[in-house]
């Protein structure tokens, strides 16, 4: 089979996805998980008496738990499946990414398996979290300065 024919079968035989309709789901369902953070906020500010701050804290490790539990479980990919990327938000994903690789990886060992493959996924988004972080600090500074 020549290769433009075969290409041409391939293209007619691949699902047909909508990105409009995976955005306003990835929209959705982010906006969701949002709403969800927000809410065990106040729960924590209500039911601990503790400042907005450390409720924050307290959600920001909720979540990070949930999204490790439910990727252990093997329940998460099959979640984002459905959600998209709504559920990709940076703190789920984070946390997806490194108990992915964790749980990959645990055969090898703790030291060349999971030490040295945990932020296989998570390391790029450290490093441009870091480096962004740096640029936009300096920019700001000199902004401060300027005025």
């Amino acid at each position: 089979m020549e290769k433009q024919k075969y290409e041409q079968l391939v293209q007619k035989h691949n699902p047909k996805e909508s990105k409009g309709k995976n955005a306003i789901i990835a929209f959705v369902v982010g906006g969701l998980v949002g709403v969800a953070g927000e809410l065990l906020i106040c729960l924590y500010t209500h039911w601990l008496n503790i400042s907005r701050n450390d409720a924050s804290v307290y959600m920001i490790v909720t979540l990070i738990f949930i999204a490790s539990l439910l990727t252990a479980l093997g329940v998460f990919d099959k979640l984002v499946s459905k959600a998209k990327c709504g559920l990709l938000i940076p703190i789920t994903g984070f946390a997806h990414s490194m108990t992915s690789a964790a749980i990959d990886y645990k055969k090898e060992g703790p030291i060349y398996g999971i030490g040295s493959n945990i932020f296989k996924l998570a390391g790029s988004v450290i490093l441009y979290g870091v480096v962004s972080a740096w640029f936009f600090g300096m920019v700001r500074y000199i902004i401060e300065v300027i005025a």
